[in-house]
This record gives structure tokens, sequence and C-alpha cells, in this order.
């Protein structure tokens, strides 16, 4: 069972979101807000597993609250819903830490999977939105050689361009011919190296040290 807290303003979505989870045997719906008021006691208060959590609130956006998560509650990975595909909003929800980024109109089947996956540990983003964060890094990246210092190896470093590039765990794993356990560990040891806990992290990470465009 996966315990979801939503974080959605709009009532209309909300409810159905939660409706979605509760009627799913494997998930539920343990709270859902309007806003991130009071945001600690509110997670405090509730079994949770994953947080999905829209960016456009009143008061405390998601981008803000995402930020005040990663700092508190560090193990509960955030996946961030959201109508826009603005440059701006995938980047700062990235470096915010969240552990997914997809839009809203995901199908119903199309959540449940994200959901899923960034509570196993994997990265959901909208292959439209993944595209984006690729030009982000190779339009704005250059060679760095702190690269060097995280000592990944060739197979790592293939993996981790995959995971940038959008890709599930069962995705990679075909791509590489390799099995999805085998994906799974190469990917634990990714984040060991780079001393990050989520595929988004270690993109972020990228970022900040510019070591995409060495691995490239």
């Amino acid at each position: 069972m996966i315990n979801v807290i939503i974080f959605e303003d709009n009532t209309h979505l909300r409810e159905t979101l939660q409706l979605l989870l509760d009627e799913t045997g494997d998930y539920c719906c343990t709270a859902a807000y309007p806003n991130c008021t009071n945001l600690i006691k509110k997670i405090n208060s509730a079994d949770c597993d994953v947080v999905l959590m829209d960016i456009e609130m009143p008061g405390i956006n998601g981008i803000e609250a995402t930020k005040i998560m990663k700092e508190n509650f560090p193990e509960i990975p955030i996946l961030i819903q959201t109508a826009f595909s603005d440059d701006n909003y995938i980047f700062d929800a990235i470096c915010a830490g969240a552990s997914g980024y997809i839009l809203k109109t995901t199908t119903p089947a199309g959540y449940l999977e994200a959901i899923a996956e960034v509570q196993s540990g994997g990265s959901p983003i909208t292959p439209g939105i993944a595209k984006r964060v690729l030009a982000l890094f190779r339009d704005n990246l250059q060679p760095n050689s702190k690269g060097d210092e995280y000592h990944l190896t060739k197979q790592e470093k293939k993996i981790l361009q995959l995971l940038v590039d959008g890709n599930s765990y069962k995705l990679i794993a075909a791509e590489l011919f390799l099995s999805l356990d085998t994906v799974k560990t190469h990917i634990k040891n990714i984040y060991a190296k780079l001393h990050v806990h989520s595929g988004t992290e270690a993109v972020s990470k990228a970022l900040r040290d510019k070591l995409l465009s060495i691995f490239i």
C-alpha cells in the first residue's frame, strides 16, 4: 500500500485524485489539502510514502513547500504535478529536490504509475518535460573537471544520462540490455557516489557542479 498526501488547491481535481487513489487497491490517500499552510504539522498528522504536490497554490507555493519538505522530511519523495511546462518551473522544481515532474494532462493510469515509480526511488518526468530538461542542460552547461571526482563508471554514466532523459528503470534496463535489479544496483551506486537520494537530486547535482556535459 502506498500512502499519498495531496496538496492541490483545485477542489475538483483534488477530490478526483483522492477518489482515484482510494479506489485503486495498492494506493491510499491519507490526506488532501488545498494549501501548504502548517505544512510540517500536516505531514506529521498522516502516514505518507509520497507527496503529490501542485505548484501554483495560494500562500506557500509547491516549489517553496518542496524545499521545506526536503529539509524536514528528506526521505519522502515529492511528485510535482502542474499545468505548466515553463522552463523556470522545471528548473526550480528539480533544484528544490522534487523526485518527479508530471503535467496535469497525464492520464489516471499515468498518475498511478508515476506515484509508484517515485515511491520505489524512480524519477518520472513527462516525456515532453524531459526534453526541456535536456535542453536546459545542454544550453547552459560547460564541462567542469569536478566530474572526475565522483568516479562514475562508464555504465553508471550511461544510466545517469538515461535518467536525465526521463527514462524509467524498466526503459533503462531495456535500452542497456540489463536486468531491472542490475539497473537498480547501478542507480544506488550513482546516488552514493553523488551523495544524493533520488534521481532528480542527481540531476540537480549534475547541474550545480556542471557535470552533465561531461557525460553526454
